[in-house]
């Protein structure tokens, strides 16, 4: 290949990027679009207040207890109780498990099975299991109670929390008055 064979090349390269960059600029000219001075549209954020964080949060986890529990049925709290009934007994006098035994759950001290081992973040929650708290719990229990070791993904319907809290709630003696 002689040297005036690499001049055609280098010289085509050359055209070839003169004219992208022309033609660019030439649709900058023809096309042209000034700028606003301000954005199209500014999207304005509300600040929250720590005490309106707080607030927000506390509406969110308050659930109509009275409208959540006529949706169960204790009969198919039973049949959904048969996921649980793989780690907890729910027979009055029956033994722990991997978990705690249930008869009596509904009103008792969370972490309040003497001959259970549970982990320190349900020994240090210090509240007992009513039903708003039992609905909490079984919808993700390691997001209800941090630290819990109870490996459990939960019950995403309402209605299977409300037939198992009622369920729970009939394997007592002393079952509480549903809200």
């Amino acid at each position: 290949m002689d040297s005036f064979e690499i001049n055609k090349i280098v010289a085509a390269i050359l055209m070839v990027a003169l004219l992208v960059i022309g033609i660019g600029k030439l649709s900058d000219v023809i096309f042209h679009v000034e700028k606003p001075e301000k954005p199209g549209y500014v999207v304005e954020l509300d600040q929250p207040s720590a005490t309106t964080v707080s607030t927000e949060s506390t509406e969110e986890e308050k659930v109509d207890l009275v409208a959540l529990m006529a949706m169960g049925d204790v009969a198919a709290g039973e049949k959904i109780f048969k996921k649980c009934a793989a780690c907890h007994s729910i027979n009055k006098g029956g033994k722990n498990n991997i978990g705690p035994a249930l008869y009596n759950v509904v009103g008792r001290k969370i972490g309040g099975v003497s001959d259970y081992k549970y982990s320190k973040a349900l020994i240090a929650y210090g509240k007992e299991w009513n039903f708003e708290e039992l609905n909490g719990f079984l919808i993700k229990p390691a997001k209800w109670i941090k630290g819990t070791k109870m490996a459990y993904a939960g019950l995403r319907k309402e209605k299977d929390r409300a037939s198992v809290i009622k369920y729970l709630n009939q394997n007592s003696d002393n079952p509480l008055p549903l809200p």
